[in-house]
């Protein structure tokens, strides 16, 4: 009998971790299945650019996976049943069930809104390719001097709001901030922010909390009353409930908890990676949810799994956090590095050497995730005989 892994979820974390347990584990002995709603690959860092109209490169999970004998199955996935290792999914034929005998989790975030009312009937979001794409058809169908109004000022709102203030530069665009813009960026990074905002003509109200969203009104905490033409919202992201609801040990907002090595600590079967997990890093702080953070945690689940199966030691990945790259349009951009307690450090680069920068990281990623044959070892690693007795691990 082979053993059957099932990988939920095929964004940055989930395949890159697919392609590398196939390159890395024979398929004499593993089946591995990608279960994904989607048949595409989505470069969710560049869902912002697709929501303004750029062609974004979208390729095929089934050409992503060529050669690789990794089964995709395009399907939603609706349970987990940790206790009796298995998964219930749900495509064009109905529901069925999968059983594994290990489950790697990456099924991602999406939209958090905080329980405010109209959020999800009346505002966009870019936390996912049709998401991007329906604000892209509202973007379209504005006139010039429609308003815009972005709630949320992390990294994806400010990205959000000047990417659309420069490719739709007859809207006026608006920033919501509920301290000062940018407060977590050092002050000569909020300084550039503030001016990018100048220069792109977006105005930003800080301190400012939305309480209630509507059609075309949004309503803040103070009565103020905004009568945008589209509401984007982009004040956090929030984790499918699936693992909470399947019974896997969860954080108050559903983030499964992992050991060092991205194993849950209640189901040895199951490792989580990406926005799913709730992974403690180097520094000893909960990793934040993002791209770094999806590389470092399916890189250390691939070695923890590929070590367990096959007997060989476990090496730790570094699991660090420290700078944030924040494209401000397509020639402008800050790069804010941060200290081990996830604060801002003094110093900042600006400009456009940071968008060269940040295109190259999402071209790298791009690159990574969709060629999982890169370096095909000629001999992969075969399953020991007792895996489970397989606990080494070295720094």
């Amino acid at each position: 009998m082979k053993h059957r892994i099932i990988v939920l979820g095929a964004g940055y974390a989930g395949a890159f971790a697919a392609g590398n347990l196939a390159r890395r584990l024979s398929p004499k002995d593993t089946e591995i299945t990608v279960v994904n709603a989607e048949p595409d690959f989505v470069q969710r860092m560049r869902l912002h650019q697709l929501a303004t109209g750029q062609e974004i490169e979208a390729p095929k999970l089934a050409d992503v996976f060529a050669g690789t004998a990794i089964r995709l199955r395009l399907a939603r996935v609706t349970t987990v049943d940790p206790e009796h290792q298995a998964v219930t999914v749900a495509d064009t034929d109905g529901g069925h069930e999968l059983g594994y005998d290990t489950l790697v989790y990456a099924l991602g975030s999406t939209v958090a809104d905080h329980g405010v009312p109209g959020v999800a009937e009346h505002a966009f979001h870019v936390t996912s390719r049709p998401a991007a794409l329906r604000l892209r058809e509202r973007l379209d169908g504005l006139n010039d001097g429609a308003n815009v109004l972005v709630v949320g000022d992390g990294l994806t709102g400010i990205e959000t709001a000047t990417e659309i203030a420069e490719s739709r530069p007859g809207l006026s665009v608006a920033l919501v901030a509920r301290g000062d813009l940018g407060g977590r960026l050092s002050a000569g990074a909020r300084a550039h922010l503030r001016q990018a905002c100048d220069r792109l003509s977006i105005t930003v109200h800080e301190h400012t909390t939305i309480e209630h969203v509507e059609a075309t009104r949004a309503i803040a905490a103070d009565g103020t009353v905004f009568q945008p033409d589209a509401t984007v919202w982009t004040a956090g992201f929030a984790v499918n409930p699936i693992a909470a609801a399947g019974g896997l040990e969860v954080t108050e907002n559903g983030q499964i908890v992992v050991d060092r090595t991205m194993r849950s600590v209640s189901h040895p079967n199951v490792y989580a990676i990406g926005d799913s997990a709730y992974a403690i890093g180097d520094n000893e702080r909960p990793l934040p949810m993002s791209c770094a953070s999806a590389g470092s945690t399916g890189k250390q689940a691939i070695d923890a799994i590929v070590g367990r199966l096959t007997g060989h030691a476990i090496a730790n990945a570094k699991l660090v956090y420290t700078y944030n790259t924040i494209s401000l349009g397509r020639r402008d951009g800050i790069l804010q590095t941060v200290d081990d307690h996830a604060r801002a450090k003094p110093k900042y680069l600006g400009g456009r050497k940071v968008a060269r920068i940040k295109t190259g990281i999402i071209t790298g990623a791009l690159w990574a995730t969709s060629h999982p044959t890169f370096g095909l070892p000629r001999r992969k690693r075969r399953l020991a005989t007792a895996p489970d007795n397989a606990e080494k691990t070295r720094a």
